[in-house]
């Protein structure tokens, strides 16, 4: 199988190489980003909507490029990179799998241009303090009043949802809270009467927010998809999500390696190198064993995110998260071992870098969660 990029995808990938180098190569400037009351920063928003990368995944019908996963796994991996605060992840790759696979013709007009143009960002509300990792526990409601709907409940670390527009949120419409059946998914303005949001920087340096709904009134056209079926759209979509996570998590092992080799080749201890000592040769040996089997991972994870199979689809993507998990915390302990004490500073990228894969280990799911699937779907396969 070729895996070489098109001609196409290799000229992408290295304007948004030279973007990003260009905004967050000095650390300061991440700073800088970081500052904006946002989180992040709107200009550089606004270059990202002029390059096309908001437009990506979108067909050329809806205003996009009609990109595949494999042009976001390019993309995310550069933003691994360069630590990059902009809310990609949120707004194109879940709020626009939402609409793109779930999305009325209303829907979709009324809000992808704003994503393609960066006037719009959104955000996926789904956690709730009791419900962990499982998509399926809703207890957040959504009932009917006339021809309405009227939400209450509440979500927590909302990713970018201090600063979102439109909230795609997940509440039940029927059943009892850990059914799989009775969820509907809703676009709620961010401003609607009732919606009340308290935003806070993360562990990582990225936004998020702890976002109630108090008898918010919606429009019937809020529904998004069909009511009580938004399961399979939500783990669609995050399946999607985690592919591009995969590959955001081997930009940022790839940057972390580099920076500890370089280290390593200045570091002095007994007048010599401390890279020149074999014992330490091996643990950045190490460190590029798992960061090329993280890679390939990641490919793998892309080109499955798109399998129109669930069955299939969600297993493959599991077994790439939980690898790709196990590398980053061998690569980020393993940096921070080597480094000593300044990898510890937060003047210095490579505790970043550690913070950031960390984080990422934990979204959509911890590694013995997705272990857990894989081995849910062999069990059914030997049955």
């Amino acid at each position: 199988m070729d895996f070489d990029l098109t001609e196409d995808q290799r000229l992408l990938k290295d304007s948004v190489d030279r973007l990003i180098q260009d905004n967050y190569g000095d650390f300061e400037k991440r700073k800088t980003h970081q500052a904006d009351s946002r989180g992040y920063s709107p200009k550089l928003w606004a270059q990202y909507a002029e390059l096309g990368l908001l437009g990506l995944p979108f067909s050329e019908e809806q205003g996009g490029f009609g990109g595949s996963a494999v042009d976001t796994m390019n993309v995310m991996e550069t933003f691994g990179r360069g630590l990059v605060l902009e809310p990609y992840l949120a707004t194109v790759v879940l709020g626009g799998g939402f609409l793109r696979f779930g999305g009325s013709a209303a829907q979709q007009a009324a809000l992808i241009p704003g994503i393609v143009d960066g006037s719009t960002t959104l955000a996926f509300a789904q956690i709730e303090a009791q419900s962990r990792y499982d998509l399926f526990d809703v207890a957040t409601t959504a009932r009917r009043v006339g021809s309405s709907w009227l939400l209450n409940g509440a979500k927590s670390l909302v990713l970018h949802g201090d600063s979102a527009d439109h909230l795609i949120v997940s509440a039940r419409t029927a059943g009892s809270r850990r059914d799989r059946d009775g969820i509907s998914l809703f676009v709620v303005p961010a401003k609607a009467a009732g919606v009340s949001r308290r935003g806070y920087a993360t562990q990582d340096d990225l936004r998020a927010a702890e976002i109630a709904f108090d008898s918010v009134l919606l429009p019937q056209d809020a529904l998004l998809g069909e009511p009580g079926a938004g399961l399979p759209l939500m783990e669609r979509v995050v399946d999607a999500a985690l592919a591009a996570l995969c590959a955001e998590a081997v930009g940022a092992m790839g940057a972390l390696h580099e920076l500890t080799l370089d280290y390593l080749k200045q570091r002095k201890q007994f007048n010599t190198t401390i890279g020149s000592f074999q014992a330490v040769q091996h643990r950045a040996a190490d460190m590029l064993v798992a960061l090329e089997q993280a890679r390939s991972m990641a490919m793998y994870a892309a080109m499955m995110a798109e399998h129109p199979d669930a069955a299939t689809r969600r297993p493959a993507i599991a077994a790439a998260k939980a690898l790709i998990n196990r590398s980053a915390e061998l690569i980020g302990k393993e940096a921070i071992q080597l480094h000593g004490g300044i990898a510890m500073t937060m003047e210095y990228k490579a505790g970043h870098y550690f913070k950031r894969l960390t984080m990422l280990g934990s979204q959509f799911g911890e590694t013995d969660q997705h272990l857990r699937l894989v081995a849910e779907r062999g069990l059914t396969e030997a049955a």
